[in-house]
């Protein structure tokens, strides 16, 4: 379990209505940002604490790992700069009934602040521009103790929701595709052939298969190599294609079995361009091991193609969940 704090002073009543966590995926000049990477680092169970208005109004409790997911709606103009597709991950909140101000404890917090990727000035005013940042183990014990037996009850009690495996941001990912795929089925620009292609892209049968089967013959992991065990799985997704061209390009995809497809399509896992496997360090590693996943360090998959090698830059960049580099 990880402590968490985020700031919230433009999101918070959103994201506490809608149990969840949203940022960006880059800065507005597409640089990366520590305080959104880390988003991909929140595991099921991990403690959030959320900075609003001066104060610490509610803990969370993660539900789920990062996934991608379009800027929510009830935003409105709120981070009108910010990019239409991020990282969302899913809260339950618990309001407290005695919010501190962090200010006013500054001579306990002060001298615990992280010179690196701190959540708070000195005076205990917010940093503008950190988002989502680790709680080092000594300062989130002090802010815990600050609040009391409310907070200390919360997370003792491990008071995480029934719906936790059940992955909810799963569900917002789906809605998200279909409404993608309806805008396909609805272009009547595109002939009716190559719009079922596309849509059957999606689940990674039909045309794209065949494309991928020009290059793969078998999956990377495990290697069966029976067509009717395997799914065609988009390095980069589905989802995050710029053109059609793209979601029926052989060269996004390998030929993955169900379960190996499921880790690389959440970003448990990944390929360096060399062919070596990567974990996500945020996976559970025993689960890793009984879906088939050897040991990272000793496994190399072969060699990609070019194409491939750009897709897979892609994935790496935008879907595995890695740690930060601090």
């Amino acid at each position: 379990m990880r402590y968490w704090w985020v700031n919230q002073n433009q999101t918070f009543a959103h994201e506490f209505a809608g149990g969840y966590l949203w940022s960006p995926k880059r800065k507005s000049n597409n640089a990366r940002n520590p305080f959104y990477e880390f988003m991909r680092e929140v595991a099921p169970g991990d403690v959030v604490l959320s900075f609003n208005k001066t104060r610490i109004p509610t803990i969370g409790i993660a539900q789920s790992y990062c996934t991608e997911s379009p800027k929510p709606g009830e935003f409105g103009a709120v981070g009108d700069y910010w990019s239409g597709i991020g990282w969302k991950v899913d809260i339950q909140y618990f309001s407290l009934p005695n919010p501190i101000k962090p200010a006013a404890h500054m001579d306990i917090l002060g001298p615990l602040l992280p010179v690196k990727y701190s959540p708070l000035q000195l005076n205990g005013d917010g940093l503008q521009g950190v988002y989502l940042t680790e709680l080092l183990s000594e300062l989130a014990s002090a802010l815990i103790g600050l609040m009391g037996h409310d907070a200390r009850a919360i997370i003792q009690g491990n008071k995480v929701a029934e719906n936790i495996g059940s992955e909810p941001s799963d569900m917002h990912q789906l809605v998200w595709e279909d409404s993608l795929e309806q805008s396909i089925k609805n272009d009547v620009d595109i002939p009716e052939t190559e719009r079922q292609a596309i849509v059957v892209a999606r689940r990674g049968q039909g045309k794209f298969k065949k494309n991928v089967q020009k290059i793969e013959r078998r999956c990377r992991i495990t290697h069966v190599d029976r067509t009717e065990h395997l799914i065609a799985s988009h390095c980069k997704p589905w989802r995050d294609c710029e053109t059609n061209r793209e979601r029926l390009d052989g060269e996004n995809g390998l030929l993955l079995t169900p379960s190996i497809d499921h880790l690389f399509d959440r970003g448990f896992i990944s390929f360096e361009s060399n062919g070596r496997l990567i974990l996500s360090p945020i996976a559970h590693k025993e689960s890793l091991h009984r879906m088939g996943i050897p040991d990272e360090r000793h496994t190399n998959v072969g060699e990609f193609s070019a194409g491939q090698k750009q897709y897979l830059d892609f994935h790496r960049e935008f879907v595995f969940l890695e740690a930060n580099i601090r």
